[in-house]
């Protein structure tokens, strides 16, 4: 009984440990004083700044602290941002069931299988009729478009009140998959949604979002004027771009290649499902490029963003095994370019071309795109279907978070019920109202290469001062016993470039060595970590004062023991 009184009194709790103020890592919770729900569970991944890094997920240490609550792990769709994170989560948390739908749980099973991990959590499929119970919670489903089949969005019906996450959707009247269920949604607004909480990506663009279908054209362009090798790259993930390449390949007679772990992956199991339909003689192996003639080839692969190990740029820097750019060649860009990769898309578009491929990209002019994400008419759309009392936007950098909070004011929503979070920020739901209040740690986690523990912010910080600022090492040799610096320091550096570096050493060690014998000499009890310290501050400030740089530094103290004559 005390269970259940405690059940009706509890608040509830909803908040987010990824995917506010950035397009990726989403992972979302309801909570209260007996239940936990998770609602996704991806991973976002580096921009240029993030040197050596593979993969950014979200911090479980909330998760971790209150695991006996958790009650399952439910997924909208299989994006690798909704649930490119498990492997790394089930590492560090007990979940006792993932529900996803059909290729989700395909992709999720895979990607279990793929890291090695051994675990418990049961993958069970759910379809848009279900209902399912998490503890206090209850989940059911509406079917939206989005660029990969089987995408839902999630109706939560808790003691205090209702939620509705939308999922990564967009309204798409003439989809590839199947229609989005405007009526269910609006059962659900019938029945009173307390909190709408929904994908907020292309919340700058004004309008509707261009259905698929309208991308099939631009295609067809594509393989009409191409007589030589078409190389397609796209996103793994984007099944139902995927599914009209292969369509048009085979209208054209062109045999289908398939380079990069993640899509070959992704297209089996879309093709298991029957999401994408391709006789077995369509698709050829790689071995088969030195045989077939270039008008009979199209080669799909990954590598739209420039990661250094994605296909295409291991085409760029001649490093494939098996393609090389040839004469006649045209390579296309079926994407758009995440924020923060321009650069490097650029880069490799420019190396592309040197090497005498013809490159083409998503414009005005080539058709070649369209976003999986609504536009603000959709989203207008959405809020008047849905009929919320209180919008958290989420999905989304800050400033489209916050024009999404403003698209839900002009479809007449009070200001004050708009909640604009911040990762870590919660919500509180009691007896359908909604307020703000407290935190949890939601910090990025920094994967790389297989850890599982992850890198904290400041190890990031270290690396971009590394690559910015350069290094600077200063070598100490001491005597403890008698409380002396024994020679004049030696100061070298590395990557920090300055036009006089060898007199900028030589007065950096001598005002160094003034500092620690003074300090040596006052007659207070000195650790080595006062020494470090020291040595840090002086050289930052004389450094950053003559070159206006701010090297690492790294003070190395070598202790010689004038009695036991030994260093340390």
């Amino acid at each position: 009984m005390a269970n259940a009184k405690n059940t009706l009194i509890s608040p509830v709790q909803i908040y987010a440990l990824g995917g506010l103020g950035e397009v990726g890592k989403n992972l979302y919770c309801v909570e209260n004083a007996n239940s936990l729900l998770i609602v996704d569970c991806g991973v976002m991944f580096p921009d240029e700044a993030m040197s050596g890094i593979d993969y950014v997920v979200p911090d479980f240490t909330h998760l971790r602290e209150n695991q006996n609550k958790i009650k399952g792990l439910v997924i909208t769709h299989g994006h690798e941002d909704h649930i490119g994170g498990i492997p790394f989560l089930l590492q560090q948390v007990d979940v006792p069931v993932i529900y996803a739908p059909k290729i989700a749980c395909a992709l999720i099973r895979h990607k279990l299988d793929d890291s090695k991990i051994a675990t418990r959590t049961k993958v069970i499929e759910y379809k848009e009729e279900d209902v399912i119970r998490f503890g206090d919670f209850t989940c059911q489903f509406y079917h939206v478009t989005h660029s990969i089949p089987d995408s839902f969005g999630i109706f939560i019906n808790t003691p205090q009140g209702t939620i509705v996450e939308s999922g990564d959707f967009k309204i798409d009247l003439t989809p590839v998959d199947g229609d989005f269920n405007l009526s269910k949604l609006s059962r659900f607004g019938d029945q009173g949604i307390d909190l709408l909480m929904a994908d907020s990506t292309n919340a700058e663009k004004e309008g509707y979002t261009p259905s698929e279908k309208t991308v099939i054209q631009g295609i067809g362009d594509v393989f009409s004027e191409s007589s030589g090798r078409l190389i397609i790259s796209t996103f793994s993930s984007n099944i139902s771009r995927i599914e009209q390449i292969i369509e048009m390949a085979m209208k054209y007679k062109r045999k289908i290649i398939i380079f990069g772990r993640s899509m070959e992956s992704n297209i089996d199991a879309a093709r298991e499902f029957g999401y994408i339909k391709v006789p077995d003689e369509y698709i050829a192996r790689p071995e088969d490029l030195k045989t077939l003639p270039p008008s009979d080839v199209c080669i799909l692969c990954t590598g739209t963003q420039g990661e250094p190990m994605a296909v295409l740029s291991r085409i760029a820097r001649g490093e494939h095994r098996y393609i090389h750019v040839l004469p006649g060649d045209t390579i296309v860009f079926s994407s758009s370019v995440i924020p923060g990769n321009t650069s490097s898309v650029n880069a490799l578009t420019n190396q592309l071309t040197r090497l005498g491929a013809s490159v083409v990209t998503n414009s005005v002019l080539n058709n070649l795109h369209a976003s999986g994400h609504a536009s603000r008419q959709e989203m207008r759309l959405l809020q008047k279907i849905a009929r919320p009392k209180y919008f958290m936007p989420i999905h989304g950098e800050y400033r489209m978070l916050k024009l999404h909070g403003r698209i839900a004011v002009e479809c007449g929503m009070p200001k004050k019920n708009v909640f604009v979070c911040e990762n870590g920020d919660v919500l509180t739901l009691i007896n359908h109202k909604v307020t703000r209040g407290g935190e949890y740690p939601a910090d990025s986690i920094y994967i790389d290469g297989k850890s599982t523990v992850g890198l904290s912010n400041s190890v990031i910080k270290d690396r971009s001062t590394l690559i910015n600022e350069g290094m600077v090492g200063v070598y100490l040799v001491i005597d403890t016993k008698r409380s002396k610096l024994l020679y004049t320091p030696v100061v070298d550096s590395e990557g920090f470039i300055s036009s006089n570096k060898k007199a900028l050493q030589k007065k950096a060690a001598e005002i160094i060595g003034i500092s620690v014998n003074s300090l040596m000499n006052s007659g207070n009890k000195i650790t080595f970590s006062d020494i470090k310290n020291t040595v840090k501050t002086v050289a930052g400030r004389f450094l950053y004062r003559e070159s206006h740089r701010n090297p690492m530094i790294i003070p190395v103290i070598l202790n010689y023991d004038s009695t036991a004559n030994k260093g340390e």
